[in-house]
């Protein structure tokens, strides 16, 4: 199956207002990303906050999304949850909506085992003809997918690329080794883009991409390109930022951040509140540091 994008995927926030989702906000997002330069669009993923929206709100981010971005890069609608048969209806929902792909994160809080992961995973790859990325965040799910599952699952053949966000590069090294040619890698930490890249690897899909789309676009595309050394100053150069980044948990502190830059973010939804003080402004600090602000 053809690689999903090149480059860096922004895990787009959501807008909202006191009532629902900001539209208006949402279509000024979507024009800066892709003027920007990011080479595809995530709906719905974490940094969308898609836990605390309906089912109602999710369906029509993305046929929104879709329908704004007209096909000028890639939509990928995050579909992702521990209900395996709620997870295939929302496969085959933003099939219809015009999704050009999936992002499908491992089943959290029930923990299953590893059959259970590949079950999983193979229901949703089999309900739907949209090319499909595995994301592997234990940080956040309390499940890792080890190197042996990622090998089985990329047999399928709509699971096309995989989203690898656990931080140890022992693992990651492992996974590119087992699924080499099979499936695309990209970095889920920002922190990590230029050593996933040197394992093969085709991007990001990036948190810091909602307020330094253009620099994160333009890391990966030099490192693609052939200027690794330029790509590890930029990575060394960002991560103080991409640290910042997560000073709390995400994604409080990129829509602080945006809301600094002028975007109309609107509230955070419970349980997730307001980013303290102190951090706020060890955020605002940093940010001026990298010209943001």
């Amino acid at each position: 199956m053809a690689t999903i994008f090149k480059g860096s995927a922004v895990a787009l926030s959501t807008p909202f207002t006191d009532s629902g989702v900001n539209f208006s906000e949402l279509e000024r997002l979507i024009e800066f990303q892709i003027s920007n330069g990011t080479d595809a669009l995530l709906i719905c993923g974490t940094t969308g906050e898609p836990s605390t929206m309906t089912m109602e709100e999710q369906h029509d981010v993305i046929k929104f999304s879709v329908e704004k971005t007209a096909g000028r890069i890639p939509v990928i609608a995050g579909v992702g949850g521990n209900n395996t048969a709620h997870v295939v209806a929302s496969a085959k929902m933003a099939q219809d909506l015009g999704a050009d792909a999936l992002l499908a994160v491992t089943p959290y809080y029930n923990k299953c085992s590893n059959a259970g992961l590949i079950a999983h995973f193979n229901a949703v790859a089999d309900s739907t003809e949209l090319p499909i990325i595995l994301y592997n965040v234990p940080g956040r799910t309390g499940v890792n997918i080890c190197p042996a599952v990622y090998q089985e699952l990329c047999c399928h053949d709509r699971i096309a690329g995989i989203k690898e966000a656990s931080g140890n590069i022992s693992q990651i090294v492992e996974v590119a080794r087992v699924t080499n040619g099979k499936a695309s890698l990209y970095s889920g930490n920002d922190d990590h883009v230029v050593p996933l890249l040197s394992l093969g690897g085709m991007g990001v899909i990036s948190v810091v991409a909602n307020i330094m789309p253009k620099y994160m676009h333009n890391m990966v595309m030099r490192y693609l390109e052939g200027d690794v050394a330029a790509a590890c100053e930029m990575q060394l150069a960002l991560n103080p930022l991409a640290n910042a980044m997560f000073m709390e948990v995400n994604p409080i502190p990129v829509k602080t951040a945006m809301r600094l830059m002028g975007f109309e973010m609107g509230p955070l939804r419970l349980p997730l509140t307001e980013m303290s003080q102190a951090n706020a402004d060890a955020l605002r600090a940093c940010m001026q540091k990298y010209g943001l602000l």
